[in-house]
Parts: structure tokens; sequence; C-alpha cells
């Protein structure tokens, strides 16, 4: 078995998608252009991928009101506060930093549409394997 995507409903999906393909260097793999407006998203690995919709059928969550630790996507960085200062500037707030160990910082932020974002420079990146 292998991973193929992680789903999110969102209020806006068009935007939401755009903004990551803007400011988080994900390409777009497939889009639907009619309702549910599905964006599935890649990194720039072309290993992950996040689809984002919206769907009536059922609640969208309230990322704004979540605490960042009840859902986020997290992205490795090599330089978070170079990182953390563009991404603010594209509209993301900072919420708060973390460093579990000497050299690692994880760095929490909301992107314009309140979903959780954190920067990952780690001391001892993870290794994937294929």
């Amino acid at each position: 078995m292998k991973f193929e995507h992680y789903a999110i409903n969102v209020e806006d999906p068009v935007a939401v998608a755009d903004w990551y393909v803007a400011h988080c260097e994900m390409s777009i793999a497939l889009s639907i252009d009619g309702p549910p407006y599905m964006r599935f998203l890649a990194d720039k690995t072309g290993r992950v991928v996040v689809e984002l919709y919206c769907n009536r059928a059922a609640k969208v969550p309230d990322y704004k009101s979540m605490d960042p630790i009840e859902y986020h996507l997290a992205f490795a960085v090599e330089d978070a506060e170079s990182e953390m200062n563009r991404l603010i500037e594209a509209g993301a707030s900072f919420v708060v930093e973390v460093n579990p160990q000497e050299g690692s910082r994880l760095i929490m932020l909301r992107d314009p549409f309140g979903m959780s974002l954190q920067l990952c420079q780690r001391v001892q990146p993870f290794t994937i394997k294929d």
C-alpha cells in the first residue's frame, strides 16, 4: 500500500490552492472547475499530494478555531526564519514557535484562510525511502 493523498474540505478550494501554489512551492496536479472545485496539489517532489475541495454534504471545519496541534500542514524548510517572514508578507500570521532540540525550529503559522501551517527546520530531517 502507498499513500496517495490527504483530503481537506475548505470554503474556497480555488483560493486556497492558488495561495499554496504561489507561496509554498506546490503545483496543481489535477483540478476540476465545477463543484466541488477539487484541486490536487503536489509538493515539489511529487511524492505528497493534498486534495482541496468544498463539499457542502459535510461541514467545513472551522480551522481558525482549531488548535494548531489538532491539525496542521507541515513543510520542511532550510531557513525557517526567512520562510516565516516571506509567508507573513504573503498573508499568513504567526502563532507560536517551538524548539524541540538544539538547532531545530518548528514555527506554527496560520495561512490567510485560518488553516495551520508549520515550518519544520530540523537538525535531523526525516529520511524518506521510495
